[in-house]
């Protein structure tokens, strides 16, 4: 496997320190706290370590402060209830002594039942399109280089952008973007799994949907960005290491906040997930 994609599961890997308790380390992917999708996904792992026989079909999360990249986490579990067919956790994140993070997340024993979905927006497949991080002639040299060093590092996911990446123009556009993506190599067949690598990415790019009907960069250095709360829905079985089209969009800014809205496609059309989360956003003025 990937040596990127095997560090990424073994991250998610969380030591037992007792029955409802774990550890997870961190990884610096670039910003100056723990990446929103790392606490998403390893809280999620946690959970599942304390339900047996039961999928993840949805959690609710809070981000209330920002994680120390330096610093072990410790995820606390709470089995609020098991009952016939779903089970309730609750987890905390805790790190130097305070919580930094804390979700509740329900499972539910297979079973069948009605079924319909929204459709798959028309946009072109992942084959016609560039990677994130192909920044090549004069596009790659007008980059900021941080913004280049981000953009360019090795990830454990393919991911490319239907849009493509205008970092140059400040030009607003509808709050509306589709992304491809799929983990770099196989990923073994643990449903459990796929859930938890599926959170961790789907903070990604997310929030900022926010942003593009105003055309503002995080990149130009005056614009502050947070997650405060995250939920997801699962809804059917999906791989992560087959292509997924992530569908963004937002619905609302207002209050130094913004709305986004994201769907997880397979290749064949499934709505396999959803995703929702609230962010703060504040442009910072030349004298703040």
């Amino acid at each position: 496997m990937n040596d990127l994609l095997a560090d990424l599961l073994k991250l998610l890997e969380l030591e037992r320190i007792e029955k409802n308790i774990f550890r997870g380390q961190s990884r610096d992917i670039g910003g100056k706290r723990v990446f929103g999708g790392q606490v998403l996904g390893q809280a999620l792992t946690a959970a599942s370590y304390t339900v047996a026989d039961r999928q993840a079909h949805s959690l609710h999360a809070y981000f209330l402060r920002a994680g120390d990249v330096k610093a072990p986490i410790i995820y606390e579990v709470e089995r609020a209830r098991d009952g016939t067919s779903f089970s309730n956790r609750r987890v905390v994140a805790i790190q130097h002594g305070r919580p930094i993070f804390n979700m509740a997340a329900s499972f539910q024993t297979a079973e069948a039942g009605l079924e319909h979905q929204a459709d798959m927006p028309d946009v072109p497949g992942p084959d016609k399109l560039v990677d994130l991080g192909d920044l090549t002639g004069d596009r790659a040299n007008a980059v900021p280089e941080r913004v280049r060093r981000f953009l360019t590092r090795e990830r454990p996911f393919e991911m490319r952008p239907v849009e493509g990446v205008d970092l140059l123009s400040a030009l607003p556009r509808e709050p509306v973007r589709h992304l491809w993506l799929k983990s770099i190599d196989a990923l073994p067949d643990n449903p459990d799994l796929h859930r938890n690598l599926l959170a961790y990415v789907s903070d990604y790019q997310l929030l900022g949907t926010a942003t593009l009907p105003h055309g503002i960069h995080w990149e130009t250095g005056n614009v502050q960005m947070a997650s405060l709360d995250h939920a997801m829905y699962f809804h059917r079985p999906f791989r992560v290491d087959e292509w997924l089209l992530y569908s963004m969009t937002s619905p609302n800014a207002s209050g130094a906040r913004g709305l986004a809205y994201g769907q997880f496609f397979n290749a064949n059309g499934e709505l396999v997930a959803s995703t929702g989360q609230e962010g703060l956003i504040r442009i910072w003025t030349e004298r703040e």
